[in-house]
């Protein structure tokens, strides 16, 4: 498969600050109100209803997710959120897309720059990034504890491929499903199906074009220069063409 897994690993140990509650809780709040700005009922908002899963997935509280609906549709006040994407080039000519959601677009990008620029990175447009990438739907699920009802990934394999799945991607006991931008929501309903407990499911990029890192100590200088950017409370995501052999 696609070498997810091995990347996840170094970022857990270099991101664990990025773990922080109130840092996962924020995320999700912007994510939910730029979700509502398109509408606050999430039967009819499929945007929102996602966001709103994926939040209850890491614990937010109802209150944060209904104040973050609220500001989303103007019954709160406050500065609009905006999701703005930036890119940059890294340690061994690695390509970085940084997804960010933010109310002060001139903040968000001086603080980008800065940590792009100051662990040894090259701040540059999109366009000669995003060429290396795809937009992708993944979906990363887990067997529900104490269930005996769920599927094997062996079992479901030719079940997801029908349902649009590209990649599959096993570590331990965590799958990750990539799929076309049309597909992702069929394979998260089916997981759900299987006794699958939905820990993320979205739209991401996934690099077409990968840079294979094989030297620990260039993997360690990617993963810091990573986790620098990932530290800015307006970035919620970054996603790299780096591949750890």
């Amino acid at each position: 498969m696609s070498g997810h897994s091995k990347w996840h690993n170094i970022r857990v140990k270099k991101t664990a600050a990025d773990s922080a509650r109130g840092k996962v809780f924020t995320r999700h709040a912007k994510l939910i109100e730029i979700a509502a700005q398109r509408g606050g009922d999430a039967s009819m908002n499929p945007s929102l209803r996602t966001a709103i899963d994926n939040a209850k997935a890491d614990s937010v509280p109802n209150a944060n997710i209904e104040r973050a609906i609220k500001k989303g549709t103007g019954e709160l006040k406050g500065e609009r959120m905006e999701e703005i994407t930036y890119a940059a080039m890294g340690p061994a000519g690695t390509a970085y897309v940084i997804e960010c959601l933010t109310d002060n677009k001139n903040r968000t990008l001086s603080n980008v720059r800065t940590a792009i620029n100051k662990h040894g990175g090259a701040f540059t447009d999109s366009s000669s990034v995003l060429w290396m990438f795809a937009r992708k739907g993944v979906v990363v699920a887990k067997p529900v504890e104490k269930s005996d009802a769920h599927v094997s990934v062996e079992e479901m394999e030719l079940e997801l491929i029908d349902f649009g799945a590209e990649d599959i991607d096993l570590e331990e006991d965590t799958l990750t499903v990539t799929t076309d931008l049309a597909n992702w929501t069929k394979v998260r309903d089916f997981l759900k199906s299987n006794s699958y407990e939905i820990l993320s499911a979205g739209l991401q990029f996934v690099a077409a074009q990968k840079v294979a890192i094989t030297d620990a100590a260039v993997a360690e200088k990617v993963a810091d220069f990573m986790a620098a950017i990932e530290e800015d409370d307006d970035v919620s995501e970054v996603f790299t063409n780096a591949e750890f052999r």
